[in-house]
């Protein structure tokens, strides 16, 4: 029996179809790289959304590059805000193919975490501080032993404690001069602390006699260039109802009694410029109604080279020693911060009308510090100039009619 040969029913059909999917795809390969990729649409960032990059990418992707923006697109880049790194584009095999942006997110997919919030601005620099010059450790030739302690005394060669424990001060400077008293300087730890650490050198502090270690916190003083004055605890209106302590010089007892008491004051500390009738809100009204009694005491004080300063704002200046009155209380009645800047703002006129000003402070608080320091440091663009209380004494009226009397003169005097 002859073999007739197998036929596979359908090879020229499939073959041609084949062929013509080959050749229409082909073509149209050859069409689309004839017309190019087409441009991205512009998309418009969603406020917080970051930039996309190379790891967002799908995983099909072979060649990657940021985005550009369109014309007259906005941009989510805020003001001051960091901008997020831009991704590297990986190198194109051409140079005319350029990769589209991807496209949003459909819903339901992961979203973005939000852009870093913007970080808060930079503070303004702050002023630069004033020079703070050590002053002299206390000198053992300006001191002499009491009955309660060392005291001060005037140098055999002329010089006073105000010569040397004074602030380094131009008494060329013509402009208004504001000077500053602070007193109870030692009675509370922090606030002392503070108080010599932010108040501008040229403030002078005022230690109190009742303090646990006054000669400590003059000591700290000193070493920033802060002048430093004893509080005298004198008798004060309202007494005794305002009780200046065990050691006040009171109306009521003799004078050497009273002289030794001021002794015991004097000695609480050492390498101070002189004293000022102020412990804390008192003020002495009381004593320094006594004239014969207030002439005793500054006598004293000018022979031991200190200056006196009176804590009663509108006082005449000391008759009997090197000094002069305080101006204006910072803190009193009301030491709230708006009224402790309007008080400043008066110093600053009074300097201007009469050529200087003195301010008291009762306590260094915390809105005083904090107040004085904000307000110190545009002062001399202001056009006036923070002196120490050295630089603003006076000679005493008893001098200059006595010409008997020992001027125990202190060369940083006007």
């Amino acid at each position: 029996m002859t073999s007739r040969p197998i036929r596979v029913p359908g090879w020229p059909a499939l073959g041609l179809f084949w062929l013509v999917t080959l050749g229409l795809g082909l073509g149209g390969a050859l069409w689309l790289d004839h017309l190019g990729p087409p441009e991205p649409p512009a998309i418009e960032a969603a406020p917080g959304a970051r930039a996309a990059s190379a790891h967002d990418a799908p995983a099909t992707m072979t060649h990657t590059a940021a985005a550009r923006p369109q014309p007259g697109a906005e941009t989510s880049a805020r003001p001051g805000a960091a901008e997020p790194p831009r991704p590297v584009a990986a190198p194109s095999p051409a140079p005319d193919v350029v990769a589209s942006a991807r496209p949003a997110a459909s819903p339901g997919a992961p979203v973005a975490p939000p852009m870093a919030p913007e970080p808060p601005p930079l503070a303004a620099a702050a002023a630069p501080r004033a020079v703070a010059r050590p002053i002299a450790a206390p000198d053992a030739a300006l001191l002499e032993q009491g009955r309660h302690g060392m005291l001060p005394r005037a140098g055999a060669d002329g010089r006073s404690p105000i010569r040397a424990y004074g602030r380094e001060f131009d008494r060329r400077d013509t402009r208004p001069r504001v000077g500053i008293v602070v007193a109870d300087i030692g009675l509370k730890a922090t606030d002392t602390e503070e108080a010599i650490r932010r108040l501008p050198p040229a403030v002078a502090l005022a230690l109190s006699p009742y303090a646990p270690r006054p000669g400590q916190a003059a000591e700290r003083a000193r070493e920033r260039g802060m002048e430093t004055l004893i509080s005298l605890p004198l008798e004060p209106a309202g007494y005794p109802l305002n009780n200046p302590g065990d050691q006040a010089l009171l109306t009521g007892r003799s004078m050497p009694d009273n002289m030794d008491r001021l002794d015991w004051v004097l000695s609480r500390a050492q390498g101070y410029v002189g004293a000022i009738g102020a412990l804390g809100g008192m003020r002495g009204e009381r004593f320094a109604a006594m004239p014969d009694a207030m002439a005793t005491v500054q006598d004293a004080l000018r022979l031991r080279g200190l200056l006196y300063v009176d804590p009663r704002p509108g006082a005449p200046p000391p008759t009997h020693a090197w000094g002069r009155s305080v101006d204006i209380l910072l803190d009193d009645p009301a030491g709230t911060r708006g009224e402790i800047d309007r008080r400043l703002a008066e110093l600053e006129a009074l300097a201007r009308e009469r050529g200087a000003a003195l301010g008291l402070a009762g306590a260094a608080t915390p809105a005083l510090v904090e107040r004085i320091a904000a307000w110190a440091p545009g002062l001399e663009s202001r056009g006036l100039v923070l002196a120490p209380v050295s630089a603003m004494i006076r000679r005493p009226e008893a001098l200059a009619a006595d010409g008997t009397a020992n001027p125990v003169r202190p060369a940083s005097a006007p």
